[in-house]
């Protein structure tokens, strides 16, 4: 050890360039670890933790570089305060060690102390076989803390490179999941075991890519086109996020109205004709500015952050556009689990509803949609945000009851004159009751026709549900954003006590 105050300045000095140094070669057209860090975070704000920290020994020795292939520290996003790790591939693959793992479990800690977001920056080879059980040991370390951080601080992961085998499961229960398009893999096996195993041949793309993940699985709610882009996704979504669940979601000032929009002549005039939902979506939020999660998976559901008077919000609506916004299991699914996001961090849920029901079909029920389709039930009835529901058009059986209705506790319901709230539609309904007459008669579309808008003007009517206080109001479509700024300003002090329990048992 140096002796003097200046050489072991100089000593100091030296062992953290070993420190900063990259471990090796990087692929080609990514950024460093560091780097990735420097360009989420706030310039200069950065403060490491662990940089002395060393690999563990191992029988026949070996590298023992500084910081074993992570850098943990915090940092601030737009001045607010937010924990990041980053697996840097360039040291060991990136593979957790036992002081990898430890590193990125006292960062965990330390969130969870101080009620502050954590961003991880994945891109490993997954466990470090030399270390063995340490390492696996870490893994599920780090999934307890996961576990634990759950619905009380945001957890984000964005998936830079490889992600495999037990490091796949950590971003999995974190919150959102951004992977970058050519670039990330997220699987639990790889290709080679897979063929070896099965006999079945994939590409690392086709069993877990950034495609495959945000449009076939859902293991991922954001695809990016490039790294800067996967970044600036998280700097984005953290905006509209509180730091922790004893926090409110972050204020700004009241968002401009977006350009005036024709919502009176969205819903066409013919039956069954579709239309774009998000139309009326970013003539309703502030400014018109969505940031839809999972836009990719289940798009017969949109899920969205969004603002209105400059508060968060989340949206969830039925896509007419994609098979007419029907609910099945992956939709039931996206939903809910967005659903009990925004409730676990006092985020109001935002609910436009245009859904003929639940999708019946053999697939859909083998597949167990009664269980899985539950799932959104019980996460809309389990919400204690305030919760705002618009009726757009349709409002069939099940379907009615999912989207956000005063059954499941939803506290303003609004409907527009275009509505139709009945057990099944009109066409269904004349089919099973009156198929005798129909049989009968000598003109069966004619009297099809007669009854079927006989059934629209006395059983589907938003008026009827109006009659009952199962909704509110029906309102001019012109006026959908007055009164969902109303009803949202007017539940700011919302208070819903809930038993005592440990949890519910949702059916997962």
């Amino acid at each position: 050890m140096p002796g003097g105050t200046s050489e072991r300045i100089r000593d100091l000095e030296r062992r953290q360039a070993q420190a900063v140094a990259a471990g090796g070669p990087r692929k080609r057209g990514t950024f460093g670890a560091r780097e990735r860090i420097e360009r989420l975070l706030d310039s200069g704000s950065f403060t490491e933790t662990g940089q002395f920290v060393r690999a563990r020994a191992v029988a026949g020795g070996g590298r023992r570089p500084y910081g074993d292939g992570v850098i943990t520290g915090h940092g601030t996003v737009d001045g607010r305060p937010v924990c990041v790790f980053a697996q840097d591939s360039t040291v060991f693959g990136g593979s957790m060690g036992e002081s990898f793992g430890e590193k990125t479990v006292a960062l965990m800690d330390h969130a969870l102390k101080t009620g502050c977001p954590v961003v991880g920056l994945n891109d490993s080879g997954g466990a470090r076989i030399q270390e063995g059980v340490a390492s696996l040991a870490l893994y599920a370390e780090l999934v307890r803390r996961n576990v634990q951080a759950s619905g009380v601080i945001p957890q984000i992961s964005v998936i830079l490179g490889p992600c495999a085998g037990g490091a796949a499961y950590s971003p999995a229960i974190t919150d959102f999941t951004v992977m970058v398009d050519g670039a990330s893999h997220m699987f639990v096996t790889g290709p080679d075991v897979i063929e070896a195993v099965t006999g079945e041949r994939a590409t690392a793309e086709d069993l877990g890519g950034a495609r495959t993940s945000n449009t076939v699985n859902g293991n991922a709610h954001f695809l990016a086109a490039d790294e800067e882009d996967a970044l600036d996704t998280v700097r984005d979504l953290l905006s509209y996020l509180p730091a922790n669940n004893l926090e409110h979601p972050p204020r700004y000032a009241p968002g401009a109205a977006p350009a005036a929009q024709p919502l009176d002549a969205v819903v066409p005039d013919r039956p069954g004709q579709a239309y774009d939902m998000r139309d009326i979506l970013h003539a309703v939020v502030d400014d018109g500015e969505l940031l839809y999660v999972q836009e990719l998976f289940a798009p017969n559901i949109i899920c969205a952050l969004a603002r209105v008077e400059g508060a968060s919000v989340g949206v969830v609506a039925n896509q007419p556009l994609h098979a007419a916004g029907v609910l099945d299991i992956d939709a039931s699914e996206k939903a809910a689990r967005f659903v009990r996001f925004c409730d676990a961090f006092g985020i109001p849920l935002l609910t436009f509803a245009d859904v003929p029901g639940y999708l019946s079909g053999v697939r859909q029920e083998q597949a167990g949609i009664i269980r899985r389709g539950a799932k959104l039930l019980y996460a809309y009835a389990e919400a204690t945000v305030p919760k705002v529901t618009v009726v757009v058009r349709k409002a069939y059986g099940g379907g009615y009851a999912v989207m956000g209705s005063k059954h499941l506790g939803a506290d303003v319901n609004l409907a527009w004159p275009t509505a139709r709230i009945a057990v099944m539609g009109a066409e269904g309904a004349v089919g099973l009751l009156h198929r005798r007459e129909l049989a009968a008669s000598d003109e069966p579309e004619a009297l099809r026709a007669r009854l079927v808008a006989a059934y629209e003007s006395t059983h589907g009517t938003a008026y009827l549900a109006a009659e009952r206080g199962y909704v509110d109001a029906v309102i001019a479509p012109r006026d959908t954003r007055d009164h969902v700024r109303r009803a949202l300003r007017a539940l700011r002090g919302k208070r819903a006590p809930l038993p005592q329990r440990r949890h519910g048992n949702i059916p997962l």
